[in-house]
């Protein structure tokens, strides 16, 4: 396959979703309540297939905002995005249905997390008898701790030609991006799909994750007679607001800057103190007196509501980690002292 490198070009759908997404999730929900159900599912659509917008890209669709985006700050459009924006206004049984098959691997960035989530040597094997062009047009839209597995199993001569050719690829048109989803959708996926085995133990801890700590507590003292091995595992694959606690001050600043609204006071009011403290602490101390301000004036809050908004930074988490913007602390992790 021949590749063309083109400026990106962006549809009229694909250009209001780009201000969706630049306006944020509670701005973005406010005016979709005003849009007809096809216009929503049409911007939804092409949120979730839009992927890393750069800022001067974003200058040229939307000028007002040519400020805020003028200083290097691009815009990233996801179906985990799409879907909170959604969930502001609509019943879970609407947003599922709005989302429709946007979760399978058949549409936008999920084919590339699909991809990623098979084996390096059978991707290798897949690419071994492509154009190297083409081998360096998939390799660098895979996520980069994928292609780092992937690129050796080449050999060294043909690694150093298409690490050559990735490097002047330039920017991939739409087209040529669509073109290589669905060959990977069509002779890749579906075949590796059927061989692959959900991991029931990652389920369940993505389920435990969203469950009430009470709730929980008593199942887990439940599970410890019945499977102490399985629950063990389960709990290996965990991560709830109180491990946030692990995380570095530069990824908690992270996550804090892209909560909406009060979901960080609201998630912080309902925190056990070292959970509080980790994220203080991450602050400057204005942001820091501006957050106890805002907690304090907020009265008395619902239990309710602070396990949403704790469930919403594990969102947030998730989704800079699927990015590999942060990473998740490992049990394997080394310390070095002095």
């Amino acid at each position: 396959m021949q590749l063309a490198i083109e400026e990106i070009a962006l549809t009229g759908v694909e250009k209001a979703a780009v201000l969706f997404l630049c306006i944020g999730e509670e701005r973005g929900s406010a005016i979709m309540k005003k849009m007809a159900r096809s216009e929503i599912q049409a911007v939804i659509q092409a949120m979730s297939r839009l992927g890393t917008i750069p800022a001067d890209v974003v200058e040229n669709v939307i000028r007002d905002f040519s400020e805020t985006v003028s200083g290097g700050a691009g815009v990233e459009g996801s179906v985990q995005i799409a879907e909170r924006m959604l969930a502001g206004f609509l019943t879970d049984e609407a947003v599922s249905d709005i989302m429709g098959d946007l979760r399978s691997p058949a549409h936008g960035q999920n084919v590339w997390d699909a991809f990623a989530a098979v084996n390096e040597q059978t991707i290798a094997t897949w690419l071994a008898g492509e154009h190297d062009q083409t081998v360096a047009a998939i390799m660098s839209r895979m996520k980069p701790a994928v292609s780092a597995r992937v690129l050796p199993l080449f050999g060294a001569e043909r690694m150093a030609e298409i690490t050559t050719r990735m490097i002047g690829l330039g920017t991939l048109s739409r087209q040529v991006v669509d073109n290589l989803e669905a060959v990977i959708v069509s002779d890749f996926l579906s075949a590796a799909t059927r061989k692959s085995n959900v991991d029931p133990h990652q389920r369940l801890a993505d389920m435990f994750n969203k469950m009430d700590a009470g709730a929980f507590e008593g199942l887990s003292n439940d599970l410890e007679q019945r499977i102490p091995a399985e629950l063990e595992e389960i709990k290996k694959k965990m991560f709830t607001f109180d491990d946030m606690v692990k995380l570095d001050g530069a990824a908690l600043q992270r996550i804090m800057r892209l909560a909406e609204g009060n979901t960080l006071a609201l998630a912080l009011r309902g925190a056990k103190a070292e959970v509080r403290q980790a994220f203080m602490a991450a602050l400057t101390q204005r942001m820091r007196d501006m957050l106890e301000t805002e907690m304090k004036e907020m009265g008395p809050v619902r239990a309710r509501e602070t396990r949403e908004a704790q469930s919403a930074l594990i969102d947030i988490t998730n989704d800079l980690v699927s990015q590999e913007i942060i990473r998740l602390p490992s049990t394997d992790d080394e310390m070095i002292e002095d």
